[in-house]
Formats: C-alpha cells, sequence, structure tokens
C-alpha cells in the first residue's frame, strides 16, 4: 500500500495518509496495518459501535507518543458522517459527538490516528439509560492482570448468585473488565453507579488484603481497584475489539470465563493477552463473544452490604 492513497468502501472515497508510518515500534507495525486490522474486525466491531457517541484517542505520533482525547466532532468531517449533540453539563452546552455507524466512518476515523476507540456504555437515542454496565479492574503494582481474574471470578459467582450473567474482556491493557448487558429502558445511571459501587464494596469486605473500592490512588498498591464510578453518562470505556496504545499492538478481547479462570489457575498473565493477529483468529473461530452484550436483557436486584457478608 503506498504511503498516501484513496480508498474506496461503501461508494465513498477516503483520503488515507502516512501509511507508512510506524505506530507500534516495538514491532514495526504500521500506521496501514492499524487501518487494516480495523477493516478486517468491522464485521463484530460495528454493532458495538453503532448509535454510540465516539471519543476518539488520538496518537498522531504513535503509541508510545502523545496524545490527545476528542471528543466534538472535527469541523473537517466529510457530510456523511453521522453525528450526534449530547449535552455536557460541566461545559453548560452540547457537544457534538461522531457516531462510527459504518466502516467509512470507521475508517475515516482511523486515518486520524484514532488507534484507541472509546464509547458511551449508552446508545444517543437514550443518553441517559445505560445498556450495560461495567466493573473496571485495574491492578496496583506488583498486582497483575492474574490478580484481576481472581477478582473477576469472584465477582462472576456472586453475579450468578443475583441470576445475572456477565461478560469479560480484557482491557488490552493490564486489566480486566466485566460487563453486565441490561438493554432495558427502565435503569438509570444512577442505579448502575450505586450498583457496581456496593459490589465493590462487597468484594472489599470480603477481600481487603486484595481488593480496594475507595477512589485514593494511593491504596492500590498490591490491589485490584474495582472502578465502579465509569457507570455515569459523562464518562466513557475502551470499546471491545479496540486497539490499545501499548508497547505491541494489543486489543481488548472478549474471553470466556474459562480462560479467565484458566489464567487464574495456572498464574499465566500471557493467556489473557492477545495481539491483533490472535483476535482475528479468536472471531473466525469463536465468533463475537460478546454479542449477548448488544441484547441480552436483565434487570439489576436490590444489593444491600449486610445481606451480602
Amino acid at each position: 500500500m503506498p504511503n498516501h492513497t484513496v480508498m474506496e468502501i461503501n461508494k465513498l472515497n477516503l483520503a488515507l495518509s502516512n501509511l507508512d508510518k510506524v505506530f507500534y515500534t516495538a514491532s514495526n507495525f504500521t500506521k496501514a496495518q492499524v487501518i487494516d486490522y480495523y477493516i478486517r474486525i468491522a464485521p463484530v466491531l460495528l454493532p458495538h459501535l453503532i448509535g454510540r457517541p465516539l471519543t476518539l484517542k488520538r496518537y498522531p505520533n504513535g503509541a508510545t507518543a502523545k496524545f490527545f482525547y476528542q471528543k466534538e466532532c472535527p469541523s473537517f468531517r466529510p457530510n456523511w458522517l453521522s453525528t450526534v449533540p449530547v449535552w455536557s453539563e460541566s461545559k453548560k452546552r452540547s457537544i457534538n459527538f461522531c457516531l462510527a455507524q459504518d466502516l467509512p466512518s470507521l475508517i475515516w476515523a482511523v486515518n486520524l490516528a484514532a488507534i484507541e476507540l472509546h464509547t458511551s456504555l449508552s446508545r444517543s437515542e437514550d443518553i441517559l439509560r445505560p445498556t450495560m454496565l461495567v466493573f473496571d479492574l485495574d491492578p496496583g503494582h506488583p498486582a497483575t492482570i492474574v490478580h484481576c481474574a481472581e477478582v473477576a471470578l469472584t465477582l462472576h459467582r456472586i453475579l450468578l448468585e443475583s441470576n445475572l450473567k456477565s461478560f469479560p474482556k480484557t482491557s488490552g491493557s493490564k486489566g480486566i473488565q466485566v460487563y453486565i448487558p441490561l438493554n432495558t429502558r427502565t435503569i438509570t445511571y444512577t442505579q448502575t453507579k450505586e450498583f457496581a459501587h456496593t459490589l465493590a464494596k462487597i468484594l472489599e469486605q470480603q477481600n481487603p488484603s486484595l481488593v480496594v473500592s475507595k477512589m485514593k490512588k494511593d491504596l492500590r498498591k498490591g490491589k485490584i481497584f474495582i472502578d465502579w464510578s465509569q457507570n455515569d453518562d459523562h464518562k466513557t470505556t475502551v470499546c471491545v475489539y479496540s486497539l490499545r496504545a501499548k508497547k505491541y499492538p494489543t486489543v481488548s478481547t472478549p474471553v470466556t470465563w474459562e480462560e479467565v479462570e484458566a489464567a487464574y489457575l495456572q498464574q499465566a498473565p500471557d493467556l489473557l493477552s492477545f495481539t491483533t493477529d490472535q483476535v482475528l483468529e479468536r472471531v473466525q473461530t469463536m465468533g463475537d463473544l460478546f454479542a449477548p452484550v448488544l441484547e441480552l436483557q436483565q434487570t439489576l436486584p436490590n444489593l444491600k452490604i449486610k445481606k451480602m457478608v
């Protein structure tokens, strides 16, 4: 592929630039390869992007260089790219977010060096109603993703006791994220945040040497911080199948609970780390493990700490 080219996608012409720029220096992975990955993963990625305000995390000089977040969709966007205004309480105005509704929109965004794609937990037509709840398990050094796996398995057991199905994915970085599909029009962010916070405190009470639910960063050393605060209408989380800006082109990858358990039992962090080629191969053999998150309808039970400990 030449350094600059025009690619026709769905009868639209997209100008692609700087294609030979190395975005991941450790593996000589170029911008052209980033775009190629997103084209190939699009059939399973796009359903998780459609209708969700998209925050672009842009790395114009590669994954280890400086980056910036872009919420306001650029004014130079093509006229066919969809946007949605979302009210920002902090700015006291609406922010016009990009929507990646199709392959041309996705590749247009990626060509802006948006290595990472961060999405809302709700859809634009009902922005204050989350379609899912997330627990973001973040290890504080020297804790690792294996410790995240231990906490995730405990969380999974508790959720099953409440008849809730949950779906894990790697963050693509150092942690694990556990999602509860909701997909009802009655649940609010107040409810999801309270539920996630309560359950985080339950796990902290059960295993205070490993789990922390408080936001203070100096409490996280050697522990797993359960970030419940992500359940908020003004926050975003990295989208499933998004690349991460790390040393190698790792991907936020859906996994099975059996894989999480295997990584914990074998104390093997490498079992929960996947690069682009591995993810594409997994999709070929396993399909989209995160597909149920799009449609499975569930409601949240009332949780009380004193009843759970």
